[in-house]
């Protein structure tokens, strides 16, 4: 089976790339601006923004599924009609599609959300998100949309990275305590993306970690496993921040993992003293950390 997977470049894409190429399918992966650090079959060139290049890639490469991990920020071109752009496409030529989503679709008014909650974006970037998934889905009714929290996973996530950062003094800013969300494993999402593209999963399912933690409170759990010192993490409130920015939401993930063998792992389980893995970070100065 040949697998497109858009964003190839990206952490999730990376990992997306390896266990696909471990299961023995040809991988065709596409980057926005320069190839990444994977090793798929093939790269390509892609720019979600144009609809020639999508159909001109899609067609020459010809996969049996689309794996779409790309990541847009709040730019509205790539994010929001990006996808539904390329969920027509593969619509056209019957591909399968399995589109990522993100937590950032929730205002957390709720804190808890299950697949059937609709969509309350309070950011540029969620409100792009929330579009992605309605425009995807409609054009592509047997696509997936698979909503996901913070993605950690080897010392090469942002979040692991930003940890680094802070503890060493080469970043100001803080982390937040009362900003909650459910951290996920790159392999156990990347396993359980490809596991729901193998089997006749449709519509939105999530898929997040088990565990509801605070941004500090990873934070620690990230230091402990890598050696810092957790005291040097600066704590602060969003509340009290001008980012907005929903503050707790998190993800029921118990629908969707009853039909996966993969174990979607809780952070306080895949970070518990398994080592210092993290790769040297060069310095960085932000605002706060968000």
């Amino acid at each position: 089976m040949t697998v497109l997977i858009v964003g190839g470049s990206g952490f999730l894409g990376t990992e997306l790339v390896r266990q696909a190429r471990t299961a023995g399918q040809t991988t065709v992966a596409t980057y926005a601006t320069k190839p990444g650090a994977a090793s798929p079959t093939a790269w390509c060139h892609l720019d979600l923004r144009d609809a020639g290049s999508l159909d001109a890639v899609v067609s020459d490469v010809r996969p049996q599924l689309i794996l779409n991990a790309s990541s847009g920020s709040a730019d509205w071109a790539t994010t929001a009609e990006g996808p539904i752009r390329l969920a027509m496409v593969a619509a056209r030529y019957g591909i399968r599609m399995v589109h990522v989503s993100s937590d950032a679709v929730f205002s957390g008014a709720r804190v808890h959300y299950d697949e059937s909650s609709l969509p309350d974006p309070v950011t540029p970037y969620g409100a792009a998100k929330a579009a992605a998934e309605t425009g995807v889905l409609a054009v592509h009714p047997k696509a997936v949309v698979a909503r996901t929290s913070l993605i950690i996973g080897h010392g090469r996530s942002v979040h692991e990275k930003m940890v680094h950062e802070l503890s060493d003094g080469t970043r100001d800013g803080v982390l937040f305590t009362d900003d909650i969300r459910c951290p996920v494993h790159v392999t156990d999402l990347a396993a359980a993306l490809l596991e729901l593209a193998a089997v006749d999963a449709v519509g939105v399912h999530h898929l997040a970690g088990r565990d509801a933690v605070s941004r500090h409170e990873l934070g620690i759990l990230i230091a402990q496993r890598d050696g810092l010192d957790a005291s040097r993490l600066p704590s602060g409130l969003r509340a009290d921040s001008t980012l907005p920015r929903a503050l707790d939401v998190r993800l029921d993930s118990r629908a969707t993992q009853q039909g996966l063998r993969t174990t979607l792992r809780g952070a306080r389980q895949f970070l518990h003293c398994t080592g210092a893995t993290a790769q040297p970070v060069g310095p960085s100065r932000s605002g706060q950390v968000q």
